[in-house]
């Protein structure tokens, strides 16, 4: 598939993207966690109110004990009575705080990962639905990246940013509307570095986005790649490919590691610069109001309260800065996540689906009707393809590689969907079937054979409740499996790793015939299904192989002609177009492409009339 080829450690390309329109999208997965955020709510603006308490027990501190008992106007056990009672109130509103951030932040960490498990539901439950085509066009490693690292990136929106900067919003206008109370010029004073702030604020917003969306493309493709070659690390070692694939990967690792150092940039200027801005508001106050004090326009203690309120007026002002850095983050995780949840599935299921009257279990008639398919463009795979099979009847598909043989059953299973003509099991065409109720009818069995972390049991009956033991222990029977699954140490429930390692092919092969039999299918395809397994384990498993194919539709797909000589009918592929069709000996007869491909194989030499 050419469309797949060229990207295939390529991040897609993302049109322009609103922060306004992400962040509206990713605020929508809290409305249903709605009563914890009001609480959550409640509870940061609560501390934040808590938290102002300090400053303005400073200044009676000093202007109603400390400055007068200095100046002998107040007595020192007076004195010293008062601040002992400041400082227990202090000592309380930090105890209030620290409780009540307790709860905050238990709170705040539950709606973030409950939104991350939503989240990532919907992620897996979009990467099981859509189409096979979509994964031919994105590694896997990229979609980890989407369910891991990108969602990560929005846990932290979640957990420390939306309602953290509500909170110090809070804490913001709380501050000031103390200052404006205690004197509003030096207010404003204090706030005339605010635009400096503003301004170095939104340089950093620009451009750390654009650094969060470089490291997050660079990530992907970095998983993308090391996903591949640990999946392949047997060829890569066979070949000796270790130092090409080590610089291949150096390469992409020297891209991530740049657009990192790229983006620490914006964080080495924007944070010294802020504490600059910081450091020339604070000279400011200072400067005026201690010339104030020395008018004695204004109190010694509402000066030092002052320069408390303003570190915490710049610190939630930081803190927003900062939290612009979390969001920045998320914004550009969220596209990645957005573009995967809004592909649109293109094998969809019909608004009204049809089945055939005898009900959803099919008969196993199948019909191609002057089929054309093209896996991108007019690069046709497969040429006006019509054929009949009717139900119970054996079908192999022969040819070369490339020929169309897969791309058939794939089709006919609804992977993917044809340009022209049209496909029909029991006289339906397969676009009108409901999805789920078309590929019940069918069990693979593949030349490459998955099996899942689990147990062996669990292997063959994949989930389905209706499946008993005794009907996994006729099916290992059937296909010759028994014999080697009882002899493992804990049977059928003999552990299975993580695509099936420590099983031999041949016994991966024997599960997956267990597995087919198991789900009673109406029809069977076998795609080079005994293509893996020695010779003397074929001929045990052919004769099951024969019963399980009595009265059920089955498609093989085998190079290995000796495997295909007793069905019914023989298809020839060429170029994506049937060339030939019959029975063994008559398409012997007919000295074509297939005499040709059995006299490869077996290097006889046949005489007239054979």
């Amino acid at each position: 598939m050419a469309e797949a080829t060229g990207s295939h450690h390529e991040e897609e390309a993302l049109g322009k993207i609103y922060d306004v329109q992400s962040a509206r999208r990713l605020f929508g997965y809290l409305r249903p966690y709605r009563r914890l955020v009001v609480i959550a709510l409640g509870l940061t603006a609560a501390v934040n109110l808590v938290r102002q308490v300090g400053p303005l027990l400073t200044k009676w501190a000093i202007d109603d004990y400390v400055a007068p008992a200095a100046a002998g106007r107040l007595a020192l056990d007076s004195a010293f009575d008062g601040i002992t009672l400041l400082t227990l109130v202090y000592l309380g509103s930090l105890v209030v705080t620290l409780g009540i951030g307790y709860f905050q932040d238990v709170l705040l960490n539950t709606i973030g990962q409950r939104v991350m498990f939503d989240l990532r539901a919907q992620i897996f439950a979009k990467l099981q639905s859509i189409e096979v085509a979509y994964y031919d066009r994105n590694p896997v490693g990229r979609l980890m990246t989407r369910l891991t690292g990108d969602v990560d990136a929005l846990n932290e929106l979640f957990t420390a940013g939306v309602v953290e900067v509500l909170g110090d919003i809070v804490l913001i206008a709380g501050a000031l509307a103390l200052m404006f109370s205690f004197n509003w010029k030096l207010a404003i004073v204090s706030l005339m570095v605010v635009p400096l702030l503003a301004a170095a604020t939104a340089w950093f917003r620009r451009g750390a986005r654009e650094g969060f969306r470089a490291v997050r493309t660079r990530i992907a493709r970095l998983n993308a790649f090391t996903q591949e070659h640990l999946a392949g690390a047997q060829s890569v070692q066979l070949f000796n490919r270790e130092s090409r694939a080590f610089a291949q990967f150096s390469d992409i690792n020297a891209a991530h590691l740049q657009a990192n150092l790229d983006t620490i940039f914006y964080f080495a200027v924007f944070y010294p610069l802020v504490n600059l801005i910081s450091a020339i508001g604070i000279a400011a106050i200072v400067w005026y109001g201690g010339g104030q004090v020395i008018q004695e326009a204004m109190t010694i203690g509402t000066l030092v309260a002052f320069l408390q309120y303003t570190q915490r007026l710049w610190q939630p002002i930081q803190d927003i800065s900062d939290k612009v850095n979390v969001l920045q983050a998320a914004v550009v995780a969220s596209e990645r996540v957005f573009k995967l949840l809004d592909s649109p599935d293109r094998i969809k299921n019909p608004d009204e689906a049809r089945e055939p009257e005898h009900g959803a279990r099919a008969r196993g008639t199948i019909e191609f009707r002057n089929v054309w398919f093209a896996y991108k463009g007019e690069d046709w795979v497969l040429k006006d393809v019509s054929f009949r099979v009717e139900p119970g009847e054996s079908v192999a598909l022969v040819g070369a590689t490339g020929s169309g043989k897969t791309t058939i059953t794939n089709l006919l299973m609804r992977f993917y969907d044809i340009q022209r003509g049209e496909i029909l099991l029991d006289g339906v065409d397969i676009r009108l079937w409901d999805l789920k109720k078309l590929r019940e009818n069918f069990a693979v069995v593949l030349q490459d054979v998955f099996l899942f972390s689990g147990d062996v049991a669990g292997n063959i009956r994949l989930g389905r409740g209706d499946i008993t033991d005794e009907r996994v222990h006729w099916a290992a029977g059937e296909v010759r499996a028994a014999g080697f699954i009882e002899k493992l140490p804990q049977g059928y429930g003999a552990a299975v790793r993580e695509r099936g390692a420590g099983f031999s092919v041949g016994q991966k092969q024997l599960i997956s015939f267990a597995r087919a039999l198991a789900f009673d299918p109406r029809i069977l395809v076998l795609d080079e299904a005994t293509s893996s397994i020695d010779t003397e384990t074929e001929q045990l498993i052919q004769a099951a192989i024969d019963r399980v194919m009595d009265g059920r539709t089955s498609i093989i797909i085998a190079h290995r002609l000796s495997t295909i000589q007793r069905v019914d009918k023989i298809i020839v592929m060429h170029k994506g177009e049937i060339r030939e069709m019959g029975e063994h000996q008559e398409l012997l007869r007919q000295r074509g492409i297939y005499y040709r491909l059995y006299r490869l194989q077996y290097r006889l030499e046949y005489r007239d009339g054979v």
